[in-house]
């Protein structure tokens, strides 16, 4: 079941599993999470996704970005898969919810209930070379000058949070605003 996700309605109410590619494939709508971490000069750890990653390969993202596992508590999953992806432990809290339905690939779609996160750390990481190929600090100001220089850089739903969001939001969470 590693390789399932968890299926929901509108609501985040649970429907059932599927296993992960077919999501993808199909675009049915599934629970995810983003993770935002900021340092003490209010910059955002984004990573560059490793190549090998069956989509958005290359691309940079958010901190970190994946799944629950089922049966398996968000706020587990969020730590796993911060340790997993970064070597990286750090207390987050939530700061709300967002649904979208993007193309990442002709074939692929992500269409995720998607739960962020928001956590501080001066921690620098430790990354898992299968899932991330670099990282780096950025502040807002140069993360969305840069995104809108060169949007295939960067992964749609990065982009697409960003942009639902906006740096004003962005700028409040940095400084540890809810």
């Amino acid at each position: 079941m590693e390789d399932a996700v968890i299926l929901v309605d509108k609501n985040d109410n649970e429907l059932g599993t599927m296993p992960k590619l077919e999501a993808h494939i199909v675009g049915a709508l599934h629970r995810a999470f983003s993770i935002f971490i900021f340092n003490s000069k209010q910059q955002l750890l984004i990573q560059q996704r490793a190549i090998s990653k069956y989509h958005s390969g290359g691309l940079w993202a958010n901190t970190c970005c994946s799944h629950p596992l089922p049966n398996e508590l968000l706020s587990d999953a969020i730590h796993r898969r911060l340790d997993e992806e970064l070597g990286m432990k750090c207390d987050m809290q939530s700061i709300g919810t967002i649904l979208y339905n993007e193309k990442v690939t002709d074939d692929l779609i992500e269409h995720e209930f998607d739960h962020l996160f928001l956590g501080f750390s001066n921690e620098l990481p430790h990354s898992n070379p299968d899932e991330v190929m670099n990282y780096r600090w950025i502040s807002l100001d140069s993360l969305y000058q840069d995104i809108q220089e060169n949007a295939q850089n960067y992964s749609v739903w990065f982009r697409y949070i960003l942009n639902r969001m906006g740096i004003e939001q962005f700028s409040r969470w940095s400084q540890g605003i809810i």
